[in-house]
């Protein structure tokens, strides 16, 4: 397996704001007719979001809306839904989605139940307002279960290393102590029952009697690259000719949360 991993200067915002450039040629729309700029991901590079960071440095002159949705892999799917109905409800007409992580910097590297599977891409797509007749989303799916969120997750934790004296004599218990995330916990054996691997891909290929060629899957090559796992696979077949225009593509997501969707579009 092939782990692609951000190393020294590269960054994640970066890497969106590339594929985010990309996906703008392939649809031959100027950054500035963009209406509105969907970051998934849940490894922004600012605590406070990164989707005004890629409006930024795609140079929009119109200062689009700019915000990040955060549902680890399943990230991208409520993306492509959130765009839907802004475009269907809001009045807007492109509209610029993301999936981007960099899971990488959240893994125990001495965890081998965690640390070979997850790498780090980002992958985008545009949506564009159309009339009735010519909606691309058939059909969505969302849910989620906090029930879960103890078999897949990185929580807040204080930092051990705080020394109480560095507080110039504050009361006991103030200022806080500074906070991190922890490394991503991983409960394999309960994750698989939940989440989507190769081999449930394989599975629900077979139950749905598709034949392998008509399967998109690149885990095999990246491994687990969260919320831009779809758009990355979906660029490469598009690239590729193995999607083409007008033909119907279902999307699944599962992530941490836990959350998960699903989508049903035509590709134009």
């Amino acid at each position: 397996m092939l782990i692609a991993v951000l190393a020294g200067k590269d960054n994640l915002t970066t890497l969106a704001v590339e594929a985010a450039r990309k996906a703008l040629e392939m649809a031959k729309v100027d950054s500035d007719d963009l209406d509105l700029i969907l970051m998934c991901t849940s490894t922004p590079e600012d605590l406070f979001g990164s989707a005004p960071q890629i409006s930024k440095q795609l140079g929009c002159k119109t200062n689009p809306l700019s915000y990040d949705i955060t549902a680890a892999c399943s990230g991208f799917v409520l993306g492509l839904i959130s765009a839907a109905c802004h475009i269907r409800g809001g009045g807007f007409n492109n509209v610029l989605v993301i999936g981007a992580d960099a899971l990488s910097r959240y893994v125990d590297w001495t965890d081998r139940g965690t640390c070979i599977l997850f790498g780090d891409a980002a992958g985008a797509v545009l949506l564009q307002g159309c009339n009735t007749e010519e909606d691309g989303l058939f059909g969505f799916d969302l849910h989620s279960d906090g029930n879960g969120q103890r078999h897949l997750n990185a929580t807040i934790k204080e930092n051990e290393s705080y020394n109480a004296l560095d507080s110039n004599g504050s009361v006991l218990g103030f200022p806080p102590k500074p906070f991190s995330y922890s490394c991503i916990q991983m409960n394999g054996k309960e994750v698989f029952r939940f989440a989507a691997n190769q081999r449930i891909i394989d599975a629900v290929a077979t139950r749905l009697e598709l034949p392998s060629e008509r399967v998109i899957s690149n885990l095999g090559n990246y491994g687990n690259t969260s919320a831009a796992s779809i758009p990355l696979a979906l660029d490469e077949a598009v690239r590729s000719g193995k999607v083409q225009a007008g033909q119907t593509i279902a999307t699944a997501g599962f992530g941490a949360g836990l959350t998960w969707g699903s989508a049903i579009v035509r590709w134009c």
